[in-house]
């Protein structure tokens, strides 16, 4: 039955998991911390974390991660898997195959037009999702972790967003100040 539920719950986030991984974040959150209660918020951004530092989309990389966590076993890790990429490879087989035929189509890029802001907006809501005191302490209960957090989260942002700095190396950085500053 949880095999089930797990496929289910990956499939549907695959089906309108539009944006990509980073897109899917806040959908894997609602279903797998708040309605299931299979991980907890902490356990979430773990996940998170560790599914920038390996190598594939953030989406599958979670998703594997929450079939084999959920499961204690391989065959969940294959389920969850395989439920958020089956949506994709048939949609992408389906359009691919109409898609360069009516792609200049007044209809076509008018749908386009509607999907793009749509995804934005779910990827801003992917990094409101993360913005929790799970990830940046309270400023009541530790204001030293809550100021720490946020001038690591600042200077990854500008790091990243103004002087380009590598996104591999700003996790490094970040990840030796978090050691360095939490010892």
């Amino acid at each position: 039955m949880l095999y089930l539920q797990l496929f289910y719950t990956f499939f549907k986030i695959g089906l309108f998991g539009f944006g990509g991984g980073y897109a899917m974040l806040s959908m894997i959150q609602g279903e797998v911390v708040t309605q299931y209660q299979w991980l907890t918020a902490q356990e979430f951004t773990d996940i998170v974390a560790i599914s920038q530092m390996t190598p594939g989309p953030i989406g599958i990389n979670a998703a594997t991660y929450v079939g084999y966590t959920t499961t204690g076993s391989i065959l969940g890790s294959i389920t969850a898997t395989f439920a958020v990429v089956l949506p994709s490879f048939v949609i992408m087989l389906t359009i691919s195959r109409f898609l360069l035929k009516y792609q200049k189509n007044p209809i076509v890029e008018s749908i386009f037009s509607g999907l793009r802001p749509a995804v934005v907006g779910l990827l801003a809501s992917a990094a409101l999702v993360l913005m929790t005191n799970e990830n940046f302490g309270s400023p009541i209960q530790d204001t030293y972790q809550f100021i720490i957090s946020i001038v690591i989260f600042l200077i990854a942002f500008i790091g990243t967003r103004k002087y380009k700095i590598n996104p591999i190396l700003m996790i490094l950085g970040c990840g030796l100040a978090g050691f360095f500053l939490y010892m």
